[in-house]
């Protein structure tokens, strides 16, 4: 899978997504780095066919009026050390992986994942 992930993400997820196969990129890899704009995020991800990584609604509420990004991650566990965050990851990334296979919109909270559309 291929995976673009918002600044508010720790750049720790990004390497431990690498180590599982995935194709990912983090926006402070980007050329506007950290302040590069939703509606450029949203852009990149389609042209590349990438999976928006992100705790920000925006992403969400933006797909609802206009369908775009094409599949988010949306991540709602509130304020979380990183490496709480990696081990959620770690427990749900299978079914994760599934769900984004063949829906829309996945969510992960600290105690379940919810798929969307």
């Amino acid at each position: 899978m291929k995976f673009l992930v918002d600044a508010h993400l720790p750049f720790g997820l990004v390497k431990w997504l690498r180590t599982r196969g995935h194709d990912v990129i983090h926006t402070s890899e980007l050329p506007q780095k950290n302040k590069t704009e939703d509606a450029d995020i949203i852009q990149l991800s389609i042209e590349q066919n990438r999976i928006v990584v992100s705790k920000d609604e925006d992403f969400y509420k933006h797909f609802i009026l206009k369908g775009q990004p094409s599949k988010i991650l949306l991540l709602t566990m509130g304020n979380i050390v990183n490496n709480e965050l990696i081990s959620l990851f770690e427990k749900n990334i299978e079914q994760i992986e599934n769900d984004l296979q063949q829906n829309k919109i996945v969510e992960l909270s600290n105690d379940s994942v919810t798929v969307h559309f």
